[in-house]
């Protein structure tokens, strides 16, 4: 039995994994704020997860190690930087105040993920105590 394999659980995985990269992504941004040429990254994530959500795919029971796995297609976040924009005189395209708005909107994102996944521990640790 595979408590951890459910896919409420894989989902919050890849969300997890999503809002990381963006993190770094965004911190990147905020670092090379006065950076001489440095191109804003962004991470196009959601469309990714949205993907897989309505791609979900069947799985096959193998009944030997030679059959071959189908439905375990991964796809992941992509970091996407932006070249055409020009947003200060030095060449840069970073807007601080988007990215602090993005940096915000991220985290309340992360933390609610967390929080689902405490949620799901919760219920798992109820499980194990019999109800109490």
């Amino acid at each position: 039995m595979d408590l951890f394999g459910s896919s409420s659980f894989k989902a919050i995985e890849r969300g997890l994994e999503g809002a990381q990269l963006r993190q770094k992504a965004i911190s990147q941004n905020i670092a090379n704020v006065d950076t001489p040429n440095y191109k804003a990254k962004q991470v196009s994530f959601k469309h990714t997860f949205q993907n897989e959500m309505n791609n979900q795919t069947i799985r096959a029971h193998k009944t030997s190690d030679g059959h071959i796995d189908f439905g375990t297609r991964k796809s992941s976040p992509s970091i996407e930087i932006n070249r055409s924009t020009m947003y200060n005189h030095n060449n840069n395209n970073v807007d601080i105040d988007l990215e602090m708005a993005e940096l915000a909107k991220n985290q309340i994102y992360y933390n609610a993920l967390i929080d689902r996944l405490n949620g799901r521990f919760t219920s798992l640790q109820t499980v194990i105590k019999g109800g109490r």
